[in-house]
């Protein structure tokens, strides 16, 4: 891999001493099948990790032998200079490990920025042009899948099992009926607030709200209280946040925007006016319109418009990722004199705690990242499958889809939750377990070729339409259903 410059930018300290515990025994190796939300919780996620150092080259070997010679293009979003030295860091140990196990397999690699990345790939693959494998969003692949630009890939293609990943990853890369894709990563968010408004409003501070329903009385609570905000809502128009954080609602309250919360979706029949749906349109306008106990700026805000408030202790709740502590820390952090004292005391009272529910149940979105090989037929020169293969086991195994997601996300093999790494990376990472204890409620956006349209604009739009008062709720759900359906018939 000449054309690959291998510069690890720090170091990484190994767990010497593993974590035992007396929990839940593990009576065999973990699988999507044994994990489910009743006991998938922090307590048992600990000891469950620290058991396994898995050899990747050797599991590898086995798919594609290590003396393989050939190439291949890969694309994602990698890295960037805002990105944490710890991200640098692994993805240089990814490309030298890889390189040392494949010596003869040249991998051509393009990092591309996030809001670049869809339009390239789109343009490239119209030009027979894609690269041979690209790590895509979770809710990106289902439209090139939707154009036949995919290769259809299985787990058993690169030596794994169905059963090494979720059943909702494996939703995302489902279409058609055909498998088009293996997650590398799966992600879900957590409910987070200030313990020290809570207790100035009245409320419990270490417990906070479990359902919806207490979501909004609470922050109507806090906002008569303290004459602060409550609840850290954002309903902006063509940004990932405002899906990614009312969706759990409507999801929770027995709602969607297609079927996608069903056991057995067919992706077929709209959900987005039906009561559920409607009953989660109608928390956020008791909170904004009602209430008035959220930022009023929330119909232009983004979870980053949140973060100021809440460091400034004027906002009591809020969805975000467990990345969110350490974010809030570093800002405190580089706060001086007084405004750095009030900072770190928020941060102290930052408290982590699962997505409430609804009436029909607990959800979050199961976000993350898919791999995915293009066909060959719109690859420049072809495809060099078993170079692909070789490539895609590496980074999807039980090691590298840990350690390649250790700031912000979690392993798409379920097998990582056992490693070493997932050990050091819960002994290491604050409030991490808390959201992975939420994967077991994760549902992913429709794998459709429309979804980006949907969760993007329709849905904001919805709430956009009920919170400035232009139509009823009702009236919002009816014209998101009528929009839905056109673009799905394709009008």
């Amino acid at each position: 891999m000449s054309n690959i410059s291998i510069c690890p930018r720090g170091s990484l300290g190994r767990v010497s001493a593993l974590m035992t515990s007396s929990m839940l025994a593990l009576s065999g190796p973990v699988t999507a099948e044994s994990i489910i939300p009743a006991t998938w919780t922090p307590d048992y996620i600990r000891s469950i990790a620290g058991k396994t150092e898995p050899d990747t080259a050797a599991e590898c070997s086995k798919v594609v032998p290590l003396d393989h010679a050939g190439s291949v293009e890969y694309w994602y979003v990698g890295p960037t200079e805002a990105s944490p030295e710890l991200e640098h860091t692994w993805d240089a140990a990814f490309w030298q490990a890889f390189s040392e196990a494949y010596p003869n397999i040249t991998v051509n690699v393009q990092n591309l920025g996030y809001n670049d990345m869809l339009n390239k790939l789109r343009t490239a693959a119209l030009g027979n042009a894609a690269p041979g494998v690209a790590r895509l969003p979770i809710l990106w692949g289902a439209e090139f899948a939707s154009k036949g630009q995919l290769l259809q890939l299985e787990p058993e293609d690169v030596g794994h099992s169905r059963d090494d990943f979720w059943p909702g990853a494996m939703k995302s890369v489902t279409f058609d009926g055909k498998t088009f894709g293996i997650p590398t990563s799966n992600e879900t968010m957590t409910f987070i607030w200030n313990a020290g408004i809570f207790e100035e409003a009245g409320l419990d501070p270490n417990v906070g709200p479990d359902t919806w329903d207490e979501v909004v009385s609470f922050s109507k609570q806090i906002r008569e209280n303290t004459g602060k905000a409550g609840y850290g809502l954002v309903a902006r128009t063509n940004a990932g946040n405002t899906p990614y954080r009312f969706m759990p609602m409507v999801w929770g309250e027995g709602g969607g925007a297609l079927d996608e919360a069903a056991d057995s979706p067919t992706y077929q029949d709209i959900w987005v006016n039906n009561e559920g749906t409607v009953r989660a349109v109608q928390h956020y306008y008791d909170m904004y319109v009602r209430d008035k106990s959220v930022p009023i700026s929330a119909l232009t805000n983004t979870q980053t418009e949140n973060q100021d408030p809440f460091l400034a202790d004027q906002l009591a709740m809020m969805i975000a990722h467990p990345s969110e502590y350490a974010t809030m820390l570093d800002r405190a952090n580089n706060a001086t004199g007084d405004d750095k004292a009030a900072a770190l005391k928020v941060v102290d009272n930052m408290r982590y705690g699962l997505i409430p529910k609804g009436q029909d149940r607990r959800a979050v979105v199961f976000g993350g990242f898919n791999v995915h090989m293009f066909s060959p037929d719109h690859v420049s020169g072809g495809l060099d499958q078993d170079a692909a293969k070789a490539l895609v086991c590496f980074m999807t195994g039980p090691e590298w889809s840990t350690k390649l997601a250790w700031l912000n996300s979690n392993p798409g093999n379920v097998r990582g939750f056992e490693t070493v790494w997932m050990q050091e990376r819960l002994d290491t990472i604050k409030f991490l377990d808390v959201a992975t204890s939420m994967l077991a409620y994760g549902i992913p956006f429709p794998p459709v070729a429309e979804s980006t349209e949907i969760m993007n604009i329709i849905i904001p739009d919805m709430l956009q339409n009920a919170l400035t008062e232009k139509m009823t709720v009702e009236e919002a759900a009816a014209d998101a259903e009528r929009k839905i359906q056109s673009l799905i018939d394709g009008f």
